[in-house]
């Protein structure tokens, strides 16, 4: 059994002091392990997930066809998940001296995912080099590559350059030597004693010994704990922890696609595509013949030319914000140095909508008075629906083709908004208490924002429910009758079910509601009734919700979506919000009680779920304004 795998299987705490890796007693018999004792031994790591197989394999080809055959290469291969087939791929370029290994970190990196923080193009595979040093107590010295690289010089003289005690061999980091705001943001936040130590981390010789007895694992997840590096994340981290320690390498063996006048083409031993200089996105990259001349050699090269042709100029424009919002956050960070991290922002520099201000005002007016079942925002007026003006159970042709043209459009007016960073889902968490559920199923959501629905309908295809049942959407009778344009064509024809001021429509929704949690189709509501732009508390909840799932026998299933900035600011001139999607344990009717018994329990037990949820992401009590009791 592989020594990492051997680790895993010990039993673990949750505190990040207690998952620190404890160095392994390295046997005579665990030396010979790989042909470890063999000085021509080479071990390089790299850290990937699914979307980064193709390229992966065009480093590893231009790896292996520029690299002595003189030595043994151990290429270990850090991911989570990766497909078996693409597996299967990888492992063809194994030759008599290259072995591959893929070592899957998924168990470990429950322990602590939730204190990697990741943005934009990151993942959480690119902090998986920090525990090298402790995964592998049989290796002395390591190389390091990010996948997006082209290797062109031979990397045995990469791995036999003389580190000392440094803990570290690299590069300075191109993209920070060339931009003022990088080089305030490493000197002020990262605490570097100039920018121009400041390496990049995308390859990396590692002195694994020398950081095992400078304990670096065990400082890392200590900073962890008490800082946040929201810039470069984990590079940040390996800039603060080695400064000092680090030999500087020629900037030959990280070259970035950047015009450098210091380097001449012929003896660039590594290319590195980082931020936006990547040839399977964009034309003219400096030096991109070099990623296309070892890509044509792969079996993913038609993969990769259709990833080129499939990226969009909405995707290229998203890329060039992503890195204008770069700048614009190492300014932020920067600026809040020195000033007890006081968020100065370009929020506050942007003028802000007058008419949220007044939603703000007015939340704050009717959180004080108690009314948390009226909406803060002006509806359309409401025109009474008639039992013959809504079909909810799609019947009629004419509905039915409506509904599908409707939920075709929908989806991609999700995906657009996912694209164009108006709708931003940072974590879908406890998906498995929604994919679990084969029965019917009442969903039950906060709702802040116009566009949350869409975040629940995400989370709905992810968990893989849409491809067996349908999930309506319960709405107000004004936005079913008098919503103008595409708004109102959505809520006419996705799959929703309007409340009304009709008595007989009334009749005629709830015989839509038992029929389509018979037939084990979902319907979210919004038991709080009213919405509350971009408010954070969960509200009291209405018994309506409760009363369906009770009556039909079947589970709620509480979510909760929590929020927090983002770095792009929005037209209103406030940040957009990230989501953070809840997915509570269903809760199930007793059989035994009443419909009402069971219903004011399992409301009880919703607004248990809610509350909890905002306490521990928010890290204060729900408490509210109110000056009278809260309404029921």
């Amino acid at each position: 059994m592989p020594i990492e795998k051997k680790f895993f299987k010990k039993k673990r705490k949750n505190s990040l002091k207690d998952i620190t890796m404890r160095p392994f007693k390295r046997s005579e018999k665990g030396m010979k392990r790989e042909m470890e004792s063999n000085s021509k031994v080479i071990p390089i790591f790299f850290a990937v997930d699914d979307r980064y197989i193709s390229f992966l394999a065009v480093t590893l080809t231009s790896l292996i066809e520029n690299s002595s055959k003189n030595y043994q290469y151990i290429i270990k291969i850090l991911c989570i998940n990766i497909d078996e087939r693409n597996k299967k791929k990888i492992l063809k370029y194994e030759k008599e001296n290259v072995k591959i290994e893929f070592v899957e970190l998924n168990y470990y990196l429950q322990e602590i995912e939730e204190k990697l923080y990741t943005r934009d193009y990151f993942t959480q595979t690119t902090y998986f080099r920090l525990f090298i040093p402790e995964l592998y107590p049989q290796y002395d010295k390591a190389i390091y590559i990010d996948s997006d690289t082209i290797v062109l010089g031979d990397i045995s003289e990469l791995y036999n350059i003389d580190l000392g005690d440094n803990l570290l061999g690299a590069v300075p980091d191109c993209s920070v030597q060339n931009n003022k705001e990088f080089q305030d943001y490493v000197e002020r936040v990262v605490g570097m004693a100039t920018y121009k130590n400041y390496f990049n981390a995308g390859m990396l010789v590692m002195n694994l010994d020398a950081m095992r007895r400078f304990d670096f694992q065990a400082k890392f997840l200590y900073l962890l704990e008490t800082i946040k590096f929201a810039v470069a994340q984990d590079q940040d981290y390996l800039n603060r922890l080695c400064k000092g320690r680090v030999k500087f390498i020629d900037e030959v063996w990280n070259t970035m696609p950047i015009p450098n006048e210091n380097i001449k083409k012929e003896d660039i031993k590594i290319i590195h595509y980082n931020h936006m200089f990547k040839p399977w996105h964009f034309d003219d990259v400096l030096y991109e013949n070099y990623f296309w001349k070892y890509a044509k050699k792969t079996e993913f090269y038609k993969e990769i030319l259709n990833i080129k042709a499939g990226y969009t100029e909405k995707e290229k424009f998203r890329d060039q914000e992503q890195f204008k919002s770069l700048v614009r956050l190492c300014k932020k960070e920067t600026a809040c140095v020195g000033d007890d991290r006081y968020l100065l922002s370009k929020e506050s520099e942007m003028e802000k909508s007058e008419d949220r201000l007044k939603i703000l005002k007015k939340i704050e007016e009717f959180e004080k008075n108690g009314d948390f079942d009226i909406d803060v925002e002006e509806d359309p007026p409401t025109i009474p629906l008639a039992p013959e003006d809504v079909d909810y159970l799609r019947k009629k042709s004419s509905s039915k083709i409506k509904s599908k043209i409707a939920n075709h459009m929908g989806k991609k007016f999700l995906d657009d908004l996912l694209k164009e960073n108006k709708l931003i889902i940072k974590e879908i968490k406890g998906l498995e208490n929604l994919k679990n559920v084969d029965t019917g199923a009442i969903i039950t959501c906060n709702h802040f924002n116009p566009f949350d629905s869409f975040a629940i309908e995400k989370a709905f295809m992810e968990s893989g429910q849409n491809k067996v049942r349908k999930m309506y959407k319960v709405i107000r009778e004004g936005n079913y009758t008098n919503f103008p344009g595409l708004y109102g064509f959505f809520f006419r024809n996705c799959d929703t079910l309007p409340l009304s001021s009709n008595t007989q429509t009334m009749i005629e929704f709830m015989k839509a509601v038992d029929t389509i949690l018979q037939r084990k189709d979902f319907i979210l509501i919004y038991p709080e009734q009213s919405m509350w732009w971009n408010y954070k508390k969960p509200k009291p909840l209405k018994n309506g919700a409760f009363r369906f799932a009770a009556r039909n026998n079947v589970p709620v299933i509480p979510i909760f979506i929590t929020m927090q900035d983002s770095e792009i600011i929005g037209e209103d001139g406030f940040f957009v919000q990230e989501y953070i999607i809840n997915i509570g344990e269903p809760i199930y009717p007793d059989g035994n009680l009443s419909e009402k018994e069971n219903s004011n329990i399992m409301k009880e037990k919703n607004a248990e779920v809610w509350k909890k949820t905002y306490e521990e992401f928010y890290k204060v009590p729900l408490e509210y304004t109110t000056e009278v009791k809260v309404k029921k």
